[in-house]
Protein backbone atom coordinates (compact mmCIF):
# COMPACT_ATOMS: atom_id res chain seq x y z
CA UNK A 1 0.00 0.00 0.00
CA UNK A 2 2.89 2.37 0.70
CA UNK A 3 4.47 1.60 -2.65
CA UNK A 4 1.18 2.26 -4.41
CA UNK A 5 0.76 5.51 -2.44
CA UNK A 6 4.18 6.71 -3.57
CA UNK A 7 3.73 5.63 -7.18
CA UNK A 8 0.22 6.97 -7.76
CA UNK A 9 -0.11 9.91 -5.37
CA UNK A 10 3.41 11.30 -5.09
CA UNK A 11 5.80 10.35 -7.91
CA UNK A 12 3.00 10.66 -10.46
CA UNK A 13 2.51 14.30 -9.41
CA UNK A 14 6.11 15.27 -9.96
CA UNK A 15 7.95 14.55 -6.70
CA UNK A 16 11.31 13.29 -7.96
CA UNK A 17 13.76 13.42 -5.05
CA UNK A 18 14.75 9.75 -4.69
CA UNK A 19 15.51 10.09 -0.99
CA UNK A 20 12.11 11.64 -0.26
CA UNK A 21 10.34 8.91 -2.22
CA UNK A 22 12.24 6.20 -0.35
CA UNK A 23 11.40 7.76 3.02
CA UNK A 24 7.72 7.83 2.05
CA UNK A 25 7.94 4.16 1.09
CA UNK A 26 9.66 3.24 4.35
CA UNK A 27 7.81 5.04 7.16
CA UNK A 28 4.68 3.12 8.26
CA UNK A 29 2.06 5.85 7.95
CA UNK A 30 -0.69 3.63 9.40
CA UNK A 31 1.02 3.74 12.81
CA UNK A 32 0.55 7.52 12.97
CA UNK A 33 -3.24 7.56 12.61
CA UNK A 34 -5.98 6.54 15.10
CA UNK A 35 -6.94 2.87 15.16
CA UNK A 36 -10.29 3.52 13.48
CA UNK A 37 -8.50 5.33 10.63
CA UNK A 38 -5.80 2.75 9.85
CA UNK A 39 -7.65 1.39 6.82
CA UNK A 40 -7.54 4.91 5.34
CA UNK A 41 -3.89 5.65 6.20
CA UNK A 42 -2.62 5.44 2.61
CA UNK A 43 -5.44 7.31 0.95
CA UNK A 44 -4.90 10.60 -0.86
CA UNK A 45 -6.25 12.81 1.91
CA UNK A 46 -5.52 14.29 5.34
CA UNK A 47 -6.98 12.50 8.37
CA UNK A 48 -8.02 13.68 11.85
CA UNK A 49 -5.68 12.69 14.70
CA UNK A 50 -7.52 14.29 17.63
CA UNK A 51 -7.14 17.60 19.45
CA UNK A 52 -8.48 19.40 16.38
CA UNK A 53 -5.39 18.46 14.34
CA UNK A 54 -4.75 16.39 11.23
CA UNK A 55 -2.07 14.29 9.58
CA UNK A 56 -1.39 15.90 6.20
CA UNK A 57 -2.17 14.37 2.82
CA UNK A 58 0.79 12.16 1.75
CA UNK A 59 1.51 14.26 -1.33
CA UNK A 60 1.74 17.46 0.74
CA UNK A 61 4.13 15.78 3.21
CA UNK A 62 6.36 14.77 0.31
CA UNK A 63 6.08 18.15 -1.41
CA UNK A 64 7.01 20.15 1.69
CA UNK A 65 9.91 17.83 2.37
CA UNK A 66 11.24 18.09 -1.18
CA UNK A 67 10.95 21.88 -1.05
CA UNK A 68 13.64 21.98 1.64
CA UNK A 69 16.22 20.41 -0.74
CA UNK A 70 17.75 18.33 2.02
CA UNK A 71 21.15 16.73 1.49
CA UNK A 72 21.59 14.63 4.64
CA UNK A 73 23.61 16.55 7.21
CA UNK A 74 21.06 19.16 8.21
CA UNK A 75 19.54 20.08 11.56
CA UNK A 76 15.85 20.75 10.95
CA UNK A 77 13.24 22.48 13.10
CA UNK A 78 9.62 21.40 12.63
CA UNK A 79 6.80 23.48 14.09
CA UNK A 80 3.69 21.38 14.60
CA UNK A 81 4.60 17.77 15.46
CA UNK A 82 1.01 16.55 15.21
CA UNK A 83 1.09 12.77 14.77
CA UNK A 84 4.87 12.71 14.36
CA UNK A 85 4.67 11.42 10.78
CA UNK A 86 6.40 14.40 9.15
CA UNK A 87 9.17 14.24 11.78
CA UNK A 88 9.61 10.55 11.00
CA UNK A 89 9.98 11.30 7.29
CA UNK A 90 12.52 14.05 8.02
CA UNK A 91 14.45 11.76 10.36
CA UNK A 92 15.24 9.50 7.41
CA UNK A 93 16.75 12.39 5.49
CA UNK A 94 18.74 14.58 7.89
CA UNK A 95 21.13 14.47 10.83
CA UNK A 96 18.77 15.84 13.50
CA UNK A 97 15.11 16.82 13.78
CA UNK A 98 13.77 19.12 16.50
CA UNK A 99 9.99 19.16 16.58
CA UNK A 100 7.64 21.33 18.63
CA UNK A 101 3.93 20.81 19.36
CA UNK A 102 1.65 23.14 21.32
CA UNK A 103 -0.75 20.30 22.26
CA UNK A 104 0.89 18.30 25.10
CA UNK A 105 -1.21 15.18 24.45
CA UNK A 106 -0.12 15.04 20.81
CA UNK A 107 3.49 15.78 21.69
CA UNK A 108 3.71 12.94 24.22
CA UNK A 109 1.99 10.50 21.89
CA UNK A 110 4.23 11.38 18.96
CA UNK A 111 7.41 11.28 21.06
CA UNK A 112 6.53 7.82 22.34
CA UNK A 113 5.81 6.50 18.85
CA UNK A 114 8.97 7.98 17.34
CA UNK A 115 11.02 6.46 20.14
CA UNK A 116 9.37 3.06 19.70
CA UNK A 117 10.36 3.16 16.02
CA UNK A 118 13.99 3.71 16.99
CA UNK A 119 14.22 7.21 15.52
CA UNK A 120 16.88 8.49 17.91
CA UNK A 121 17.68 11.62 15.91
CA UNK A 122 14.30 13.24 16.70
CA UNK A 123 13.88 15.46 19.77
CA UNK A 124 10.33 16.48 20.65
CA UNK A 125 9.19 19.37 22.83
CA UNK A 126 5.68 20.27 24.03
CA UNK A 127 5.61 24.03 23.57
CA UNK A 128 4.29 26.83 21.37
CA UNK A 129 6.72 26.86 18.46
CA UNK A 130 6.25 30.49 17.42
CA UNK A 131 9.47 31.57 19.14
CA UNK A 132 11.38 28.56 17.90
CA UNK A 133 13.96 26.63 19.88
CA UNK A 134 16.71 29.13 20.57
CA UNK A 135 18.92 26.71 22.52
CA UNK A 136 19.19 24.45 19.47
CA UNK A 137 19.53 27.18 16.84
CA UNK A 138 20.68 27.87 14.21
CA UNK A 139 18.87 25.46 11.92
CA UNK A 140 19.61 24.42 8.35
CA UNK A 141 15.89 24.23 7.52
CA UNK A 142 12.56 25.06 9.15
CA UNK A 143 9.16 23.54 8.38
CA UNK A 144 5.86 24.89 9.71
CA UNK A 145 3.00 22.41 9.39
CA UNK A 146 0.14 24.73 10.36
CA UNK A 147 -1.26 27.81 8.66
CA UNK A 148 0.17 31.17 9.67
CA UNK A 149 -0.63 34.66 8.39
CA UNK A 150 3.00 35.82 8.44
CA UNK A 151 6.52 34.43 8.64
CA UNK A 152 7.33 34.28 12.38
CA UNK A 153 10.37 36.57 12.86
CA UNK A 154 11.99 34.37 15.56
CA UNK A 155 12.01 31.39 13.20
CA UNK A 156 13.60 33.41 10.42
CA UNK A 157 16.27 34.63 12.84
CA UNK A 158 17.05 31.04 13.85
CA UNK A 159 17.43 29.93 10.23
CA UNK A 160 20.96 29.84 8.83
CA UNK A 161 21.83 32.30 6.08
CA UNK A 162 21.07 30.80 2.68
CA UNK A 163 18.75 28.16 4.17
CA UNK A 164 15.08 27.50 3.51
CA UNK A 165 11.79 27.55 5.40
CA UNK A 166 8.59 26.00 4.04
CA UNK A 167 5.17 26.95 5.39
CA UNK A 168 1.48 27.44 4.51
CA UNK A 169 1.14 31.22 4.43
CA UNK A 170 -2.20 33.00 4.49
CA UNK A 171 -5.46 33.25 6.39
CA UNK A 172 -5.49 30.77 9.30
CA UNK A 173 -9.15 29.88 8.69
CA UNK A 174 -9.14 29.69 4.90
CA UNK A 175 -6.97 28.59 2.00
CA UNK A 176 -3.27 29.38 2.09
CA UNK A 177 -0.31 29.39 -0.26
CA UNK A 178 2.52 26.96 0.34
CA UNK A 179 5.68 29.04 0.15
CA UNK A 180 9.42 28.55 0.45
CA UNK A 181 11.32 31.38 2.15
CA UNK A 182 15.06 31.51 1.52
CA UNK A 183 17.03 33.58 4.00
CA UNK A 184 19.20 35.98 2.03
CA UNK A 185 20.41 38.93 4.06
CA UNK A 186 17.83 41.53 5.05
CA UNK A 187 15.35 40.65 2.27
CA UNK A 188 14.25 36.98 2.24
CA UNK A 189 13.25 35.50 -1.11
CA UNK A 190 9.72 34.03 -1.20
CA UNK A 191 8.80 31.34 -3.73
CA UNK A 192 5.13 30.40 -4.18
CA UNK A 193 4.53 26.67 -4.67
CA UNK A 194 0.80 25.81 -4.61
CA UNK A 195 -2.48 26.39 -2.83
CA UNK A 196 -3.08 24.39 0.35
CA UNK A 197 -5.49 24.09 3.27
CA UNK A 198 -3.99 23.61 6.75
CA UNK A 199 -5.37 23.88 10.26
CA UNK A 200 -4.22 27.15 11.88
CA UNK A 201 -1.12 27.57 13.98
CA UNK A 202 -2.45 28.55 17.41
CA UNK A 203 -0.98 30.40 20.37
CA UNK A 204 1.30 33.35 19.65
CA UNK A 205 0.85 33.02 15.90
CA UNK A 206 -2.84 33.95 16.16
CA UNK A 207 -2.06 36.75 18.60
CA UNK A 208 0.43 38.19 16.11
CA UNK A 209 -2.22 38.11 13.36
CA UNK A 210 -4.57 40.37 15.29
Amino acid sequence: MRREMVDTQIAARGISDARVLEAMRTVPRHLFVPDDMKSQAYRDSPLPIGEGQTISQPYIVALMTECLRLKGGERVLEIGTGSGYQAAILSRLVKEVFTMEIKPILSRRAAGLLSSLGLRNVTARAEDGYNGWIERAPFDAVMITAAVSHVPPPLLIQLREGSRMVLPLGRPFGYQELVVVTKTGSMPVVEHVTGVLFVPMTGKALEGAQ
